[in-house]
């Protein structure tokens, strides 16, 4: 964060930081964490509830049900860009400093600029993924939630090059408002992310109403034993 955002942003994170790590470790799960939770929750089950939107489907779990898979969902997704964040933040460097500290191969080494960027895509591809598979009331295939999370992952690093660029070269930060403007892009970056991640949802879902099913049917429909319930009834019919 320190080498794009401007010194006084990056001392008030400091300032937090310093806050959390000195107080006493058996606060972690106080009243605060858990309202950070709740609030978690609440943003996740909002966004599950914007995909049954853009999926056309009817969620009819219940609030349990639903507050659990939003905390799971965001536990896995945090944890994978958490991951694909600190890949992409060591650096190509990142593979000769293993070389000589861990003894790992050259080849290793000499991979590791084109790894840590398949690695740190991979995975925010994988977050969208799971994100995109398990939070709509629709039946689907993993892999066929991929078109939508490509397209996610392209126009999302778009947006963080053009907010990096907005940051480096266009904000001026020794005025009045320069803390408040940047403010402002990033929330303009955060609105501008979930409407990408609408707009995948849409494409993996027209492109699954134009397959050879023609529909997505909601999870409670399908089932080992539809198949064969479809089949009996053909019998009896015949």
């Amino acid at each position: 964060m320190g080498r794009i955002l401007p010194p006084d942003a990056v001392g008030v994170v400091y300032s937090v930081l310093g806050d959390v790590l000195k107080s006493h470790h058996g606060t972690w799960l106080s009243v605060g964490m858990l309202g950070t939770i709740w609030v978690t929750s609440t943003a996740f089950d909002a966004m599950i509830e914007a995909l049954n939107i853009a999926y056309d489907a009817t969620d009819d779990r219940p609030f349990w049900k639903s507050r659990v898979l939003a905390i799971a969902l965001a536990i896995c997704m945090g944890g994978l860009l958490f991951a694909a964040l600190a890949v992409m933040m060591v650096g190509p460097r990142f593979g000769a400093w293993l070389a000589i500290h861990l003894k790992v191969s050259m080849g290793f080494a000499a991979a590791w600029p084109i790894l840590h960027w398949t690695l740190g895509i991979g995975l925010t591809i994988l977050a969208v993924e799971i994100i995109y598979f398990f939070a709509p009331r629709v039946k689907q295939r993993f892999l066929a939630t991929l078109p939508g999370a490509i397209l996610f992952v392209a126009v999302w690093v778009g947006l963080s090059f053009l907010l990096g660029v907005y940051f480096r070269h266009f904000a001026s930060y020794s005025r009045t408002y320069g803390a408040l403007g940047g403010m402002i892009a990033f929330m303009t970056w955060l609105y501008w992310t979930s409407f990408v991640l609408l707009l995948g949802a849409e494409l993996n879902s027209e492109l699954a109403k134009s397959s050879a099913k023609g529909s997505l049917l909601p999870k409670e429909d399908f089932g080992p034993d539809r198949d064969s319930t479809e089949s009996s009834d053909k019998d009896r019919a015949a």
